[in-house]
């Protein structure tokens, strides 16, 4: 956590951006032009700590700030912080003791202090009378009035990279506590996850720990069912275990909610504040669309024009989305559906099991390429939404790619499942997607950022041994900044322009709910495979983020967004598969008559779909205490106001009065 406390109370500085640039092939450096030490002394002369590694291959410059410098740039920022009157207020350092400190007793946390580095880094200008003439390596440039220092120096490919720095003392805690600690294997330390990691992370990991806890139940109820035979009622069990797994979801979300909603409340956060669509990370801006509030200031003050400009801007990007969803299913409905039917049909003639597994492991590997094509054609159709932020853009992306792989994830179970009505087949269907998917999505997860770094680190190598032009001896990296630059980034595997590494990890848990979900009255020992995966998945992706991965740019998403819709929609979806699937176990012969058990399970559907859609009524989203607690807050916000204007108003009278009297 760059900001931790130490003994004396004050907080602990820490190195938590790294700057790279290239060794220069010259000896001789002038270092009053020199665009690297012109650098570090612009860092230097921001309030920045600077030290300057030597790694093998590249330089690297990390930076630490002291508390005064980043309170600077958070009040030149106009970040909103909350205060001890309830109120999110612009931040001011000379007011610092009235602003509420994070869990970890720091000031800012991790986000607000990455949007402080950047202004401060990135806000590095030329303020000189004239143009800086600027070297490296043997090529000169120039530093325009009021241009950005550091963007030039990435322009000109001097600046490899910008990228956060782990914290070594506070990486090791969490590595202690929470990735490598399985006695408790659910617990997890989120306000520590939320103080290192920020608020996406935090919520993420929150949740999984959360899901991994409450499959416990329908996993001990899968298993009984399947190990217990309690003979005559047997045929009765499968419907009393499809209601009580839609009600433990439907509980569930709802209760996640209260849980996302204490989590905020806890950590000082409020849905304005995370929502601001204009923080930028790394010098690029989070919304490069105009909003309508913008063009209204451009187009004046008329009420004619303005509510026109509101209703074209809005109506219009309605459109744009619509238009773009339209797309989507047309593409998989013409290009994606015939090739899952033809995959559905070969597994279904197909006799060995060894070679169904070899299948399905060919055409989980096919599917990936076609769902990259089918993703970077999403992001090019959001890039002409009118969205309001990113957040907004990477929830449209998460819903079109997503019924990419809902189609490639469900439609050959249902061909097996309606067509065929063969049970023991859709049983095998889901043993070997369960299996297979697992063990690649774990392989890949889990190998392939080790395989990337091991690469990028023998890159470097053979580049120093070709140019030492020597093969023998080993070159080792002592630096540990540099082998954090060859660590790859958390990014996504589709769309890594919108979202960061926490798609694939929220597509994967979702993918998994809907399978078990959906197709639980086939096969309620699935639940016992989930619950296993999800315990081993907090401790993998622990380990993933801090040993494996760069440190994340920390996003400021305060709930999961375009997940739990998702979520909610895969339960209305089990609802309806799950009743066609007893109705094809209760009427193998297939007339489809009205008969009691047909219309017991048909009227089953229908309360069940009433109990979604109305539990929420009875469940309220925020706990008791979070709503009094914020209208406490509201409360003595306004009494503070309210008494700060009624003195500014009694001040103004008597200044008034008193130079009425003295002009009588």
């Amino acid at each position: 956590m760059g900001k931790e406390m130490n003994g004396q109370g004050e907080e602990r500085t820490a190195f938590e951006i790294g700057v790279v640039v290239p060794k220069q092939a010259g000896k001789e450096r002038d270092e009053s032009f020199d665009c690297v030490e012109v650098l570090v002394e612009e860092f230097k002369q921001a309030g920045l700590i600077v030290e300057k590694v030597i790694g093998i291959a590249d330089e690297f410059i990390k930076l630490a700030a002291p508390l005064e410098t980043l309170g600077r740039a958070a009040a030149e920022l106009q970040i909103k912080k909350p205060t001890h009157i309830g109120m999110d207020l612009q931040f001011e350092w000379d007011e610092v003791e009235a602003f509420v400190r994070q869990p970890d007793g720091s000031l800012f946390s991790w986000c607000e202090r990455f949007h402080c580095f950047n202004h401060l880094i990135y806000g590095i200008v030329n303020k000189r009378n004239s143009a800086v003439s600027l070297k490296f390596d043997g090529k000169e440039f120039h530093w325009e009035l009021g241009e950005s220092l550091l963007k030039r120096l990435e322009a000109e490919g001097i600046v490899k990279q910008v990228f956060p720095l782990h914290d070594e003392i506070k990486r090791k805690q969490l590595l202690r506590n929470w990735a490598l600690n399985w006695w408790d294997f659910t617990s997890q330390p989120v306000d520590d996850i939320y103080s290192y990691f920020g608020t996406k992370v935090a919520t993420y990991f929150a949740f999984l720990g959360m899901y991994a806890r409450w499959m416990l139940f329908p996993a001990a109820l899968g298993i009984m069912l399947q190990l217990v035979d309690l003979g005559s009622s047997q045929s009765m069990m499968l419907p009393i275990f499809f209601i009580s797994i839609i009600l433990w979801a439907v509980m569930f979300f709802q209760f996640w909610k209260r849980k996302n909603a204490a989590l905020l409340a806890r950590w000082q956060i409020s849905y304005s504040v995370v929502a601001d669509p204009g923080c930028k990370i790394l010098g690029l801006d989070w919304s490069s669309l105009q909003s309508p509030v913008e063009l209204v200031k451009k187009v004046g003050t008329d009420r004619a024009r303005e509510k026109e400009v509101f209703q074209r801007a809005e109506w219009f990007g309605h459109m744009m989305r619509f238009r773009n969803d339209v797309i989507i299913f047309l593409s998989i409905i013409c290009l994606q559906l015939p090739f899952e039917l033809a995959y559905a049909h070969l597994y279904e003639i197909t006799r060995p099991d060894a070679l169904k597994f070899g299948l399905t492991a060919i055409y989980l590997l096919a599917i990936q390429y076609f769902t990259k094509i089918g993703g970077k054609m999403s992001v090019k159709l959001i890039k002409y939404e009118n969205n309001e932020s990113t957040e907004y853009r990477a929830d449209s992306l998460v819903y079109k790619v997503f019924g990419l792989y809902f189609m490639q994830s469900y439609i050959g179970v249902f061909y097996h499942t309606l067509l065929h009505r063969d049970f023991k087949t859709l049983r095998q269907v889901l043993i070997q997607r369960l299996i297979v998917s697992l063990v690649l999505e774990n392989l890949m997860e889990n190998s392939l950022p080790y395989l990337k770094y091991s690469y990028r680190k023998y890159g470097v190598r053979h580049k120093k041994r070709h140019e030492k032009g020597s093969s023998t001896g080993k070159i080792q990296f002592t630096s540990r900044v540099e082998k954090e630059y060859l660590k790859p980034s958390y990014s996504a595997s589709i769309g890594e322009e919108l979202e960061d590494g926490l798609f694939d990890d929220f597509l994967e848990l979702a993918l998994q709910f809907g399978m078990i979900m959906m197709f639980a009255c086939a096969f309620p020992l699935a639940f016992a495979f989930a619950a296993l995966n999800n315990v081993t998945e907090i401790r993998a992706d622990a380990l993933k983020l801090l040993a494996m991965l760069k440190r994340p740019v920390p996003r400021a998403a305060a709930t999961i967004g375009a997940w739990l819709n998702i979520f909610q929609f895969l339960i209305i979806m089990s609802i309806c598969t799950n009743c066609v699937l007893l109705v094809c176990l209760y009427d193998a012969e297939g007339k489809w008559k009205i008969e009691p058990g047909l219309a017991a399970i048909l009227i089953m559907e229908h309360v069940l779909l009433l109990i979604k859609f109305g539990f929420s009524r009875f469940v309220p989203e925020e706990p008791a205490w979070v709503r009094a607690n914020r209208m406490k807050n509201a409360t003595h916000a306004q009494h503070m106001c309210s008494k700060q204007l009624l003195r500014s108003i009694s001040g103004g009278e008597k200044k008034i009065l008193g130079g009425e009297k003295k002009i009588e």
